[in-house]
């Protein structure tokens, strides 16, 4: 079991308000209220993926200018609350209206620039699964927005280092001569994501979405993979810092936090889901948790699985043509 379980015990509780000395904190109802009793400058790390407004369960469709004026004040209020040296991810695809796509990414970055917020990255999350389009091109990424809210901030570049292609390689000239060139423990990963077997090869955020055979999978449509939090964790914060999902859904964030050693606090609407990232937590505070390890390799097909394999009927199809 991971050394950072050590912080909890199965007797630990999940609270029902912030205070400064619980480890993890889960509100039911309207994040905007919530988020006003909140002291300023408290998190190290705001993380979240904002609802759509793409018309699922837990969402209530309307006009994009409509949406987007309707969550400028919760921005105000996550604004206020990042802590001076803290960082903000912003995880979002796109809005779709009568087949027209607008990137959510270039109206949020103006938003966030309007409260001062200085950006350090537009990472690419690159998935192999998702909805299939016929009138354009299937979307396979989402964007996530890393600010900033000063010039001093926590960036962790050694706890997340991937492999380095080209390990052996040494300096050709100069004072270091004949010395290896890279660092010990990797490169950065950059601002593209993936992580397969090879993550060297392309450097891409390839983070499987949470579908069908995940081990995550819950009754949530649009769940957080916790791997892809546990990156921004590992590298803009440190151990006891406080981390915040003000649309926490079933507790993916959360959970991300906790099993490094964060404190996490969460905002979410549906009861249900509340209920779920209790579960889920305890869950994790017990060493039964399933979920799946940071940087594991995605699964490729060998050809021999029946499913990989092209159907009879095809091949059939294309004799008779």
């Amino acid at each position: 079991m991971n050394s950072t379980f050590d912080l909890f015990s199965t007797k630990e509780k999940i609270a029902s308000a912030y205070s400064p000395d619980k480890k993890a904190v889960i509100v039911e109802g309207d994040c905007l209220s919530t988020l006003k009793d909140i002291p300023s400058n408290t998190f190290k790390l705001i993380i979240t993926s904002p609802p759509y407004n793409i018309g699922k369960v837990y969402e209530k469709s309307v006009k994009l200018e409509k949406y987007l004026t309707s969550i400028e004040p919760v921005l105000d209020e996550l604004a206020r609350v990042l802590s001076r040296s803290g960082s903000l991810c912003w995880q979002v695809g796109n809005y779709v209206e009568k087949g027209e796509v607008f990137p959510l990414d270039v109206f949020y970055y103006k938003m966030f620039k309007e409260r001062g917020m200085k950006m350090r990255n537009r990472v690419i999350w690159h998935f192999n699964h998702g909805l299939h389009a016929s009138n354009r091109f299937s979307g396979r990424y989402e964007t996530l927005l890393w600010f900033t809210k000063s010039n001093h901030y926590t960036f962790n570049l050694d706890s997340i280092r991937v492999p380095s292609k080209y390990p052996g390689k040494r300096h050709f000239k100069g004072e270091k001569y004949g010395q290896p060139s890279g660092n010990p423990l990797g490169k950065n990963p950059s601002d593209i994501w993936n992580i397969v077997i090879r993550d060297w090869e392309t450097s891409l955020w390839n983070i499987p979405n949470v579908k069908s055979n995940h081990p995550e999978k819950t009754i949530h449509l649009c769940q957080f993979p916790i791997e892809l939090v546990e990156r921004c964790v590992l590298a803009l914060t440190k151990e006891d810092d406080w981390v915040l999902d003000p649309f926490s859904g079933v507790g993916s964030s959360l959970l991300a936090a906790l099993k490094n050693g964060r404190r996490a606090f969460g905002c979410e609407w549906e009861k249900k889901y509340v209920a779920l990232a209790h579960e889920r937590i305890n869950s994790l505070w017990e060493g039964r948790l399933r979920y799946r390890p940071l940087g594991k390799p995605i699964h490729q097909p060998t050809g021999k699985e029946k499913v990989s394999q092209t159907p009879l009927e095809w091949t059939q199809e294309r004799w008779k043509s």
